[in-house]
């Protein structure tokens, strides 16, 4: 599967609202498989088709890629493709935790988000799932959706973090335009 290229802050992409899948095509089966590679080369846990420039909601998720296996083995891959996901409840109880981004690199800073979530989605096959994720994956569904949306997770940061890394993300805006 080829890799595709992931988009940077200040692309305008990143702030534009993912259309709705109607049907699910083999294009899609194809633009999953490429967003799965793509994630895990770049060493993360979720991705949505805004970060590599594709304006249809579909986000690729795999949180224990990473932690599942001995370091002498290979990791195991269980990537997970959700097209037109949605939340559906959130839970009142929330937490601050450190994200990141792949559109974002070097850059980090506490989001509370909900801790536990109930979603809906549609799967590569066309079938209508509801589940419910916490923790972690609640947090990487959330934070994808938000992508979905035109929203980064330094929207969701307090303005004093966001001031904090000013310098940082001007460096970033730098790099991507001299890139």
């Amino acid at each position: 599967m080829p890799t595709l290229p992931i988009r940077f802050y200040d692309d305008p992409v990143l702030r534009q609202t993912a259309r709705p899948i109607a049907s699910v095509e083999p294009r899609h089966r194809e633009l999953a498989a490429n967003m799965a590679e793509t994630m895990y080369e770049a060493s993360g846990i979720g991705l949505a088709a805004n970060q590599v420039g594709v304006l249809e909601r579909i986000i690729i998720v795999d949180t224990g890629w990473p932690r599942r296996a001995d370091d002498d083995e290979q990791p195991l891959r269980r990537p997970r493709a959700m097209i037109n996901p949605e939340v559906l409840q959130e839970s009142d109880q929330d937490d601050a935790y450190e994200e990141g981004c792949l559109s974002l690199p070097g850059i980090n800073g506490d989001v509370w988000r909900s801790i536990r979530i109930r979603y809906r989605y549609t799967d590569l096959d066309g079938q209508t799932h509801e589940a419910e994720a916490q923790d972690l994956e609640a947090r990487c569904i959330l934070h994808e959706i938000d992508h979905l949306n035109g929203v980064l997770f330094i929207d969701r940061m307090t303005t004093q973090a966001r001031r904090a890394l000013a310098g940082k993300l001007q460096r970033l805006r730098r790099s991507q335009e001299t890139a």
